[in-house]
């Protein structure tokens, strides 16, 4: 357009239904316009068309119908060009929030004189939150994609609508700790943060949530290609790496530079060889449609430094790229699956302590990129699991250069409490416990001692590493938790059957464990016994049910937050008390009267509870929503106090964050009278 005006169109219908496309408008000064394009252009829209729209989409169909009229009688809607800017990366957010009607709009990332684009938001899609975070600038430029048509929300109304509906405000943040579908319902890059004001220096790229492309050259070969040509065309293609494939273009191995080296340059092979001879095989296979957070992961779990993608990610259908370790790190330089390998590469608990301080950097760079907690949540397990594994191989080899080395010990490093859970976050303090194989009745104080030898030592390196030694003594360097299978057996059977306040105590702390660390079997084993052992034990199930009601939510009378009355703590709130538990009691006593067994992860137990029992699927879902948003918010207290995040004041958090913690109390409730219906807890 080049800036004549015409008469606002209103938005209207066609014959078919269908809302017509409205036509050319005269040049609006409206927020973020850009000025003297004539690129934006008013159009009159009826409350009642506004209304209809809005309310089939999410957090609108949260909202009441008074609600629902009130935000329709102040939206206005603006026609774009396509190309036009909405607005840009680090400018001051105007007064409202965008919603495309139709169309399409493209947010970018800016850096380094070029542009990056991070999402697309369709019709329905939420964009351009930041009016609602006091101090933020836009964080994403945005741009029509097509001619497009806005509706425009004035961000105060909207803020205070969401505020009064806990839904609304749960669906918001919940979709930001989980990552569940918001770049289908809401614009991931530009919504409703929780994270509040951190300084610009942290403005990293949003590279784990967006889409990877295979960058990588791809050279194939066959299986009967002999050695020295594979290696020639790998060097001619520039490549580490050719995958061997079949005449259908099918994987079946991979052959890099370090299988050359190790089997081709040692002599081991000769170098006329078919290919097949020193391929590893079978490949790892994935889809093309990953994140580069799913990369890493897969990276990291299967311990690899090429993954091969196939057309629907079977090793059943043709390759069409592979990605490398290499191409994450060009994106990102300090990425978990290094980390992970360098802790396995550690020569000492000194470098081991100073990678893991990293890990806390790259936490804290997660929860500022807004990250999925889901996400977020893996990879620091993933990086304490290789941390624990070498300080147990350091601690063996410790051992072993005294003497100590007993023939036939099996046993299993198990992890206790949040990081049996897998939501350890933070350096708290350490739960853990071992369980060894039954030996010989002549041979076990042996194999005890050795056992315990071996826990009190991980015990300390841990505590080196800054995992502060456990106050209840819960470690595996306590005779009372490092135990043989026939014994850990023994010991639940007696929390189960004779359910004590101290066996209770028990329970909510072992319940949760999880294998980390060698015969992993023996874990599988011990679980198996206790969901056997618990089955139709209604008594223990009754006292578990009471011990998960014991914090109610901390809300007064008044809708007032409790917050710690004396102590250390006074007129602090208790995070983990007071939200945390209640949801992780409640999950483990209702997972194991389910015999959901090697589920341990809060989140994860209520998801597969709502899969089992789709009539309590909406409060399981929110549930485990709510978890991972108080984990987010626990975690971000944390690192800013420099402490394990559980106890803060509530005057630190914003307005909106007060609101939402607020209201994750809801789903807390309602879960804690499904525990008391269901067991009869109220009874006693």
């Amino acid at each position: 357009m080049n800036g004549t005006t015409d008469t606002p169109q209103e938005e209207g219908r066609d014959d078919r239904g269908g809302e017509t496309l409205p036509g050319r408008a005269h040049a609006s000064s409206q927020v973020g316009a850009p000025a003297g394009t004539g690129d934006v252009g008013t159009v009159a829209v009826t409350p009642a068309a506004a209304m209809d729209f809005l309310r089939v989409y999410p957090p609108f169909y949260f909202f009441d119908g008074r609600q629902h009229e009130e935000l329709a009688a102040g939206v206005t809607a603006t026609r774009w060009r396509g190309g036009a800017t909405v607005f840009r990366q680090g400018e001051s957010p105007g007064a409202v929030v965008y919603v495309v009607r139709r169309g399409a709009v493209d947010l970018f990332m800016e850096h380094g004189g070029g542009r990056e684009l991070a999402d697309r938001c369709d019709e329905g899609q939420l964009f351009g939150l930041r009016p609602l975070l006091a101090g933020s600038t836009y964080a994403l430029t945005a741009v029509t994609a097509e001619d497009t048509l806005l509706y425009e929300l004035p961000a105060d109304l909207f803020r205070r609508l969401a505020e009064s509906t806990p839904k609304a405000m749960l669906y918001i943040a919940a979709n930001l700790a989980s990552g569940r579908d918001w770049r289908k319902m809401a614009g991931i890059r530009e919504k409703l943060a929780i994270t509040g004001n951190e300084p610009e220096a942290m403005a990293f790229q949003l590279l784990e949530t967006q889409p990877l492309d295979a960058t990588t050259s791809l050279v194939t070969c066959g299986r009967d290609l002999p050695i020295c040509e594979a290696a020639t065309l790998m060097s001619d293609r520039e490549v580490g790496s050719i995958i061997v494939v079949d005449g259908d273009n099918l994987p079946l191995g991979v052959v890099t530079d370090k299988d050359l080296r190790r089997r081709v340059a040692t002599g081991r092979e000769p170098i006329e060889a078919p290919v097949w001879r020193i391929m590893s095989s079978p490949v790892v296979t994935a889809p093309p449609s990953l994140t580069v957070a799913e990369v890493q992961m897969e990276l990291v779990r299967n311990r690899l430094n090429h993954l091969v993608l196939t057309r629907d990610g079977s090793p059943a259908s043709p390759v069409v790229g592979v990605l490398t370790e290499h191409d994450i790190l060009i994106l990102q330089a300090n990425n978990p699956a290094v980390l992970v390998r360098e802790i396995e590469r550690a020569g000492g608990v000194d470098e081991l302590r100073l990678i893991r301080d990293r890990a806390e950097s790259l936490l804290q760079r997660y929860l500022h990129q807004e990250v999925a907690i889901s996400y977020v949540s893996r990879v620091i397990t993933e990086i304490n699991d290789a941390l624990v594994l070498q300080l147990i191989r350091l601690a063996e080899a410790e051992l072993a250069g005294a003497g100590e080395v007993p023939t036939g010990v099996r046993y299993c490093w198990l992890a206790l409490g949040s990081e049996g859970r897998g939501e350890q976050l933070l350096r708290t303090d350490q739960d853990n416990a071992l369980l060894f194989a039954d030996v010989e009745a002549e041979r076990l104080e042996e194999v005890r001692a050795y056992c315990l030898r071996l826990g009190r030592r991980v015990n300390e390196l841990l505590l080196h590493c800054g995992f502060a030694l456990c106050p209840g003594n819960y470690m595996a360097g306590n005779p009372s938790w490092c135990l043989s299978l026939s014994e850990w057996k023994l010991r639940f059977s007696s929390w189960i059957l004779s359910p004590e306040p101290l066996s209770i105590l028990h329970a909510t702390v072992f319940f949760d464990f999880r294998p980390v660390y060698g015969a992993v079997c023996l874990a599988h084993l011990l679980t198996a016994h206790v969901l056997e052992t618990a089955a139709e034990q209604s008594i223990f199930f009754l006292h578990l049910a009471r011990g998960a009601l014991e914090n109610p939510p901390p809300l007064t009378f008044f809708r007032d937050i409790v917050v710690e009355r004396r102590g250390g703590h006074k007129d602090e709130f208790d995070i983990k008390k007071r939200a945390m538990l209640p949801l992780v009691d409640a999950a483990r006593v209702l997972a194991l009267h389910q015999r959901i067994g090697r589920v341990s992860g809060t989140p994860d137990r209520l998801l597969e509870l709502a899969a089992r029992e789709p009539a309590n699927g909406e409060l399981y879902g929110q549930a485990a929503e709510a978890y991972r948003i108080l984990m987010r918010l626990r975690t971000i207290q944390g690192l800013r106090n420099g402490d394990s995040g559980r106890y803060f004041k509530l005057s630190e958090l914003s307005k909106m964050e007060r609101v939402l913690l607020r209201n994750l109390f809801r789903p807390i409730e309602e879960l804690q009278t499904l525990v008391k219906v269901r067991f009869k807890a109220a009874l006693f």
